[in-house]
C-alpha cells in the first residue's frame, strides 16, 4: 500500500522521522493530522467532558517524550491513538493522580528510585522545547510541574504540603499547565504546515541548552554547602544569599525576617550533615533535594529534605525546606 500523503504535504512516516530527529515542529504537524481520531478514541472511553480533553493533552505531550520509540514510523497514527487509549485507562483506574505532564512512561517517580524524567529528556533533542515550554508557565504552574515531574515530590498531598496550598489547587494548576503546553506543541503545526507547503523541513525552533540551568545549580549547592561546612563564603556564594533572603515554612517565623545562612549554619553546627543528591532548576525556581545524616547530631532529621528556592536576577529571595511528609 503506497504511504499516506497530504495534498501539500509529507507523509506521517515524514513527519515522524523529522520529530525523532528532534523538530518540534513536524510532531506538531504530526498531531494536528490526528487529532480527530485521538480526540474520538477519548470520548469512546471516557465521553464528552473535559476529562476526554485531558487525555489528549496527555497523549499529546506523551508523544513529545516518547516519539523516538515508534518503530514503524508509517504506522505512528495507530501509535497516538494507543497513547490516548493508554491515558484514558489511567485516569478510569486512578484519577485523581494521573500524572500531568505527560504520563512519565505511565509510572509516578519514587524517592527510592534512581531514575529522574529529566534523564528521560535528555535522551532526545526535544528536551529544550520541553524546557522551554516549562519556562512559559506562570511560576506557581511551573514549581507544581517542578515538583511533580522533576523531582521525589510527586503526589498531591506531597506537592500540596511543600506548596502550602489545598491539595484541589494543585490539581488545577497542573491541568492548566498541561493545556498550555499542549497548546503550545499543538500551534507548532501552523509553522511545519507553511514550511511542508514550501518543500521545506519542519524545524524547530531555536532553544537554549535548558540543562545548563541545572548544571548551574548543582554546581551552586554543592559550594553552598562545602562554603557553610567551613564557614567561609565565597563572594559568588555570599551574592546567592544576600541580606533580602528569607527563610520562609516551617523553619521560617511568621512575622519575622529569617535569613537562611544562620538557620542552615546551626544544623550544621548541631551535627546535621545534608548531601546534595538532585537538583533541577528553572529561570527563578531550584529545587536541591539533600540526603541527610546526623550521627552524634543534637537533632534528629528525617533522611532527605529538599529546598525549595524562588530567586530573582540569580539571587535567591526565598527558601522553604520540605521535609517528606509522613507515610
Amino acid at each position: 500500500m503506497a504511504p499516506t500523503r497530504t495534498p501539500a504535504g509529507p507523509t506521517d512516516e515524514e513527519l515522524t522521522r523529522s520529530a525523532q530527529a528532534g523538530e518540534v515542529g513536524a510532531l506538531g504537524l504530526l498531531l494536528a493530522r490526528h487529532q480527530a481520531p485521538m480526540r474520538a478514541v477519548a470520548l469512546s472511553l471516557l465521553g464528552h467532558g473535559p476529562e476526554a480533553d485531558d487525555a489528549v493533552q496527555d497523549a499529546a505531550l506523551t508523544a513529545l517524550r516518547r516519539i523516538g520509540d515508534v518503530r514503524d514510523p508509517a504506522a505512528v497514527g495507530a501509535w497516538l491513538r494507543a497513547i490516548v487509549r493508554n491515558a484514558c485507562r489511567m485516569r478510569l483506574r486512578a484519577p485523581r493522580e494521573t500524572p500531568g505532564l505527560d504520563g512519565l512512561d505511565h509510572r509516578l517517580v519514587h524517592r527510592q528510585d534512581a531514575w529522574y524524567p529529566e534523564r528521560a529528556v535528555e535522551r532526545h533533542a526535544m528536551r529544550d522545547w520541553i524546557w522551554d515550554a516549562v519556562e512559559e508557565l506562570p511560576q506557581q504552574m511551573r514549581l507544581v510541574v517542578m515538583l511533580r515531574h522533576f523531582s521525589g515530590i510527586t503526589t498531591y498531598r506531597e506537592i500540596a504540603a511543600a506548596c502550602d496550598v489545598p491539595i484541589g489547587t494543585v490539581r488545577s494548576r497542573l491541568s492548566q499547565a498541561r493545556a498550555r503546553m499542549a497548546r503550545a506543541l499543538m500551534s507548532t503545526q501552523a509553522q511545519a504546515q507553511a514550511q511542508a507547503q514550501a518543500q521545506a523541513p519542519a524545524q524547530a525552533q531555536a532553544h537554549g541548552d535548558a540543562a545548563a540551568l541545572t548544571r548551574g545549580s548543582l554546581q551552586e549547592a554543592v559550594a553552598t554547602l562545602k562554603a557553610w561546612e567551613t564557614g567561609s563564603l565565597p563572594r559568588e556564594i555570599s551574592e546567592l544569599w544576600p541580606a533580602e533572603s528569607e527563610m520562609v515554612g516551617r523553619l521560617g517565623r511568621p512575622g519575622e525576617h529569617v535569613h537562611p545562612v544562620p538557620v542552615m549554619r546551626q544544623y550544621l553546627e548541631d551535627g546535621v550533615r545534608q548531601h546534595v543528591r538532585h537538583v533541577v532548576a528553572s529561570r527563578d525556581i531550584a529545587i536541591w533535594e539533600m540526603a541527610v545524616t546526623h550521627d552524634g547530631a543534637v537533632h534528629v532529621c528525617p533522611p532527605g529534605l529538599t529546598w525549595l528556592m524562588f530567586r530573582r536576577n540569580g539571587r535567591v529571595q526565598r527558601l522553604r525546606v520540605v521535609f517528606p511528609s509522613p507515610s
